[in-house]
């Protein structure tokens, strides 16, 4: 299995973990800048960018796969699916993980009775029923959805449509099982054996991992500061690097 990671800067360790359906090169914009401090590991998870699938694909293999990639203590940063890979890894792997900093992400991103901030069911089996399809208008719309309700909508949607074939067309079987892992994930019951620091950056507009799950993780999790971004939505890195890079520094020297 071949795990594709691409490496820029000196200093403390830091991996970088992309979302669903993209690759490490989303993390360009921003990763200049951190890895003025930084040895930067811009990972693509498996199945995504250049790296092959593993198989079972689920959220314990990729963490597994990633996991193995590091077996040093590192800093980890994740977004969105990224951040739930980073969280697994952490979770099972408590000392390996120096400082950790979860992007517009959840331990359950799907909506249950018990927790209301997330995405409906319906919409994620929406995605994945369409995905098969109609591949490229799903690609777009969850792009959209991303993007929507933020500042700088426009320039922010066009970053991610420029980044998301850059590196090849995700295998339509992966992207299908990625949104498995998002329906079904619920971590939040084991949150409380959470080891890191953890810093939790999160958009006050973000429609797919709304703003109360910040702040939930903030109040549940052992050691937790929040950054949150009033305007911004589900990509905080790409409406507000400066802003981004600036408190990801703070955080981790």
């Amino acid at each position: 299995m071949s795990l594709h990671v691409e490496v820029i800067g000196r200093g403390p360790n830091l991996v970088m973990l992309h979302g669903w359906a993209m690759h490490g090169g989303i993390w360009h914009g921003v990763a200049e800048r951190l890895a003025a401090h930084f040895c930067v590991h811009l990972v693509d998870l498996p199945g995504h960018g250049h790296s092959t699938a593993v198989e079972p694909f689920g959220l314990n293999m990729l963490a597994e796969r990633v996991a193995a990639e590091f077996p040093w203590p590192v800093h980890v940063l994740g977004w969105s699916l990224g951040g739930a890979v980073a969280l697994r890894w952490a979770l099972d792997h408590p000392t390996a993980i120096n400082k950790l900093v979860l992007v517009a992400s959840s331990p359950c991103f799907a909506q249950r009775p018990d927790w209301p901030s997330a995405m409906k069911q319906e919409v994620l089996a929406g995605f994945a029923s369409n995905l098969q399809a109609d591949y490229e208008g799903t690609l777009k719309r969850f792009l959209a959805l991303q993007a929507m309700g933020g500042q700088a909508t426009r320039e922010v949607l066009r970053a991610l449509q420029d980044k998301l074939f850059e590196r090849g067309r995700p295998d339509g079987v992966v992207l299908g099982k990625g949104l498995d892992i998002l329906r079904d994930v619920d971590m939040r019951h084991e949150l409380q054996h959470l080891d890191p620091p953890t810093l939790l950056i999160y958009g006050e507009r973000d429609g797919l991992t709304p703003a109360p799950v910040g702040r939930w993780l903030a109040a549940n999790l052992p050691d937790a500061e929040l950054m949150m971004l009033k305007h911004s939505a589900h990509a905080p890195f790409i409406s507000h690097p400066d802003h981004f890079a600036e408190r990801v520094i703070q955080f981790l020297s």
